[in-house]
């Protein structure tokens, strides 16, 4: 195991891990609709019942995601959540609201009531995948961060700082960026759609999944029209390459480049697409249409590729995956802020540990599934 295979290898296990988050925030994109769902307190209930199944899958996702990044690209690690600490305060801020409002809204004592939690899911739901698709953009658009290495070896500094922000914004100056906000609002309304998809597939009352297939169509055109633009900005807007020595260069259509010179990343990037397309026709045609397979499975594994190849592009074939605004030599690299071969050699055995886990979440996943959600289930089960 060369370097450069471990620093490569450590970049598509972060991007596994940020695809598979992106596919688990339907539970964000369902809650966000939680009241348009459930036009009763019993069916809002059973909206947020059917998401508490999961709600916890997508958190620990985030959680393994940002610990990923630590270990294998600590520099990225240091300058974004160090210096973006708004953006990310906001987004960890509304995951906490999110796990508060699950526990507590039918508490006994609740004294702010069970609708007061509900719009903090709401909060959470809207927040939570328009910031982190934000993030995300900012590995095609870049950010306003310094870095200066040297600050490390300075004797006279006591705890030297190594990333800094250039502004005092610290995150937010992104969403002044007209595509960083398209990209962010595509994948809150993708979440939205996998949202009502796994709704439809989830509970078992036929008013709730009407409402929803209802929704169905509100949500994909938007998605689908926004990531349309986006992706065609991508594939004709100069990216940021590096040469052998680590000098970043602008290269006109870079990111079209990177899929044609790594064409099993552009064949996933467009089986997924399709894979997407598919799942929300299967939801939305005719119930004769859509017998069998649920449109959650064929949608939910297109989103897993479709974000797979978006990051993969972002970080292989000799590309800055975080360029800097203020400064691009200072943009980061897989091969410039990434751990040490023994800290990644030694990660790389542990990772072997990942299917096992997986499989572990998909035993749970059918367990917790095996029958539709129902009122009969909250009035007389444990029930959030």
């Amino acid at each position: 195991m060369t370097y450069t295979f471990l620093q490569h290898y450590w970049w598509f296990i972060v991007s596994l891990l940020g695809a598979i988050l992106v596919f688990l925030m339907f539970v964000q994109g369902a809650n966000s609709m939680v009241r348009s769902l459930g036009h009763t307190p019993e069916g809002r209930r059973l909206v947020v019942n059917s998401t508490g199944r999961k709600w916890e899958f997508t958190f620990t996702t985030l959680v393994t995601f940002g610990g990923a990044f630590f270990a294998s690209f600590p520099l990225f690690y240091s300058t974004s959540f160090g210096g973006a600490y708004w953006l990310w305060m906001i987004i960890l801020f509304s995951f906490v609201l999110q796990a508060v409002s699950y526990e507590f809204q039918n508490k006994l004592g609740n004294l702010l009531g069970p609708n007061t939690f509900q719009w903090f899911l709401v909060l959470n739901g809207i927040l939570g995948p328009l910031l982190l698709g934000g993030a995300v953009a900012t590995f095609f658009e870049g950010s306003n961060f310094v870095v200066e290495k040297a600050n490390i070896v300075d004797a006279t500094a006591l705890t030297p700082v190594i990333s800094h922000w250039g502004n005092a914004s610290h995150g937010l100056d992104a969403l002044l960026n007209p595509w960083v906000l398209i990209f962010g609002l595509a994948v809150m309304f993708l979440a939205r759609t996998l949202g009502t998809l796994y709704i439809i597939n989830n509970v078992g009352e036929g008013d709730i999944r009407s409402r929803a297939r209802f929704r169905l169509l509100g949500n994909a055109v938007p998605f689908l029209l926004l990531f349309v633009a986006y992706l065609v900005h991508l594939l004709l807007k100069d990216g940021y390459a590096y040469t052998a020595d680590g000098t970043i260069v602008m290269e006109p259509n870079k990111y079209l480049h990177n899929l044609l010179a790594m064409w099993p990343v552009l064949l996933m990037l467009l089986a997924g697409v399709v894979l997407v397309l598919w799942g929300i026709w299967k939801d939305m045609a005719p119930q004769p249409a859509a017998k069998g397979l649920s449109g959650i499975w064929p949608a939910g594994v297109g989103t897993v590729l479709t974000v797979l190849a978006l990051l993969l592009c972002a970080g292989w074939n000799h590309t800055a995956y975080y360029p800097s605004t203020v400064d691009v030599q200072m943009s980061l690299t897989i091969e410039n802020s990434c751990s040490s071969p023994f800290t990644l050699s030694t990660m790389f055995w542990v990772s072997l540990l990942v299917p096992f886990v997986l499989a572990y979440i998909v035993y749970c996943w059918r367990k917790i599934d095996s029958r539709k959600l129902t009122r009969d289930e909250i009035q007389h089960d444990e029930a959030y």
